[in-house]
């Protein structure tokens, strides 16, 4: 693709765009194919198709083993690089091939990538201080293989600028969802949990975003220790067990980063078996549902804390908009309902027009668009940038 046909695409005012998305829950690849017109709060959005694609076996273990601190292959990861990036983009054409969409039809796509590690916190080295993060599926080899133009690293640009680096689906909730009559959260329960706080009729500044904690992360380590499960589906062990205040309280203690004042980001190199182990440890005699109950009810509680603690003075919200594969765990749902009351109406975000596990897709679909069109997509009051900026790699084809 030449520069001058790229610069045509920009000003397309309609787009059909490929949002792709792997999260930390490592469950597998996520596909959207949208229809986007405009930008900014103007955009307007057509869903056209959604599918998740499971990981080849083996392939979770690999990236975990390799997103871990000490424990990582430069040449495995070198390698995943390419594989992963050879699997979205054969989703991508899987999608197309199953809803009977023409691939060639499809002008963008954006592309979140595997984040591999996450390191947000500055760190003293050779002279420099720095953050730094590394999502791993090159934008390059997507579009390659794809033909199409790929836009992908979107974390980077702002971690350069002293951000986070995350969370970035505030900007997406911003521009699609904000309310001119009342103020809502919408929360993502991924691997991580995320919230985004809109105030009525609010400026992108207002906006109120950071990651609250474990998601599915810690119920899917302790399912996989205790019963060689993937997950806890529905929720349907956590509900069988009950909640050990004991338990509950430990947690607490331990985690430092529900304390912690936004900007704020989390991922896997905190949230680990590293994390559980003491407690495991400690907690022995309690019996695996009550573990997982409790774990369960402790994702729901450091979302309701961080709410409470860094929220609510600003922005006292009505409802609150689930997504997320946490969306579907009754016991979580349950426990956000008892921690938030009968004043905060607990809804799942298909209510606001968009499936709730393909959210985050669509939401990289819309960044790479933003992106294309020109604008800033870091919202720097959440990130902690010194600056908003562009976002993403422009890969051409």
């Amino acid at each position: 693709m030449s520069i001058n046909k790229l610069l045509l695409l920009s000003k397309k005012k309609k787009k059909i765009v490929a949002g792709l998305m792997s999260g930390t829950s490592l469950d597998g690849v996520d596909v959207a194919i949208i229809e986007v017109k405009n930008s900014g709060k103007k955009s307007r959005l057509k869903h056209i198709g959604f599918f998740t694609y499971p990981f080849p076996d083996g392939l979770k273990e690999i990236i975990l083993s390799n997103s871990v601190i000490g424990s990582g292959s430069v040449t495995d990861i070198c390698k995943l690089n390419f594989i992963i990036a050879r699997i979205y983009a054969d989703a991508v054409k899987s999608l197309c091939e199953t809803i009977n969409f023409p691939m060639q039809k499809i002008d963008l796509i954006g592309s979140h990538g595997q984040t591999i590690h996450h390191l947000p916190q500055k760190n003293e080295q050779f002279g420099y201080s720095t953050s730094s993060t590394l999502q791993i599926g090159d934008p390059s080899v997507i579009a390659k293989l794809t033909g199409i133009t790929t836009i992908g690293d979107f974390r980077v640009a702002d971690v350069a600028l002293g951000g986070q680096g995350a969370p970035l689906v505030p900007y997406f909730d911003f521009i699609m969802y904000s309310s001119k009559k009342v103020d809502r959260a919408l929360l993502n329960i991924g691997g991580i949990s995320n919230i985004t706080a809109l105030k009525k009729d609010g400026k992108a500044k207002d906006v109120i975003a950071f990651d609250t904690g474990p998601g599915n992360m810690l119920i899917d380590y302790l399912m996989k220790n205790f019963y060689g499960k993937e997950f806890d589906k529905d929720g349907e062990i956590a509900l069988s067990g009950t909640i050990n205040e004991e338990l509950l309280s430990a947690i607490f203690e331990k985690d430092e980063l529900i304390k912690k004042v936004p900007p704020k980001s989390s991922g896997r190199e905190y949230f680990d078996m590293n994390f559980l182990q003491p407690l495991m440890e400690k907690f022995d005699s309690i019996p695996k549902e009550d573990f997982i109950a409790t774990i369960t009810d402790y994702t729901a509680y450091s979302v309701w804390y961080n709410y409470s603690e860094f929220i609510k003075k600003k922005c006292k919200i009505k409802e609150l908009f689930i997504s997320g594969g946490g969306s579907r765990n009754k016991a979580i749902l349950n426990s956000l309902k008892k921690y938030f009351g009968e004043k905060i109406k607990i809804k799942n975000v298909e209510e606001l027009g968009i499936s709730a596990d393909a959210k985050e897709a669509i939401c990289f679909a819309v960044l790479a668009n933003e992106t294309l069109s020109g604008n800033p997509s870091n919202i720097t009051s959440v990130t902690g940038a010194d600056r908003s900026t562009k976002l993403g790699k422009i890969c051409l084809p």
